[in-house]
């Protein structure tokens, strides 16, 4: 009986170790961030809207300043009422968000993300939740356009 108890207790207390390190090496691998993704697709999205130009064919961002919070699920809602393709375009902030899908056109596309091109009248919708705090450069990568104006702003803040 002696030995029964002592494998249990051996048992146990490895168990608890094995729990505390893979909590270590979970929080060292980030995966806190990605179980926190998970865990935020239960969220009902926030729903945001941009307009890429618009029916004036002004080349610019409508709104120019975008807000997010670190760990929030959102639904961004892209448009084109202009006559020409544009681009939605900002790497730093597409590598520091998790995706879960964008949609447009009837197609789902699962997996990461860096711009969006929506010709005239297009429609798309980006679902996805920020990782990471910080300012991010938002412009329209066809050639003009940013130095036209085609620039914005997005902000993701600590929760």
């Amino acid at each position: 009986m002696q030995y029964l108890q002592q494998s249990l207790r051996t048992f146990c207390i490895s168990l608890v170790l094995l729990i505390v390190l893979a909590t270590g090496i979970g929080l060292i691998l980030g995966w806190t961030e990605a179980a926190g993704a998970v865990a935020a697709v239960s969220q009902a999205p926030i729903e945001v809207q941009i307009h890429l130009g618009n029916s004036a064919n002004e080349l610019k961002f409508e709104p120019n300043s975008l807000e997010f919070a670190v760990g929030q699920r959102y639904r961004l809602v892209l448009d084109n009422p202009s006559g020409q393709k544009h681009y939605f375009t900002s790497k730093d902030f597409a590598d520091n968000l998790w995706t879960q899908k964008v949609e447009a056109a009837g197609v789902e596309v699962k997996g990461a993300v860096h711009e969006l091109e929506l010709k005239p009248g297009a429609e798309a919708e980006w679902f996805f939740v920020p990782m990471k705090p910080g300012t991010y450069e938002l412009y329209c990568s066809i050639a003009g356009h940013a130095e036209a104006g085609m620039v914005g702003q997005i902000t993701v803040e600590s929760t």
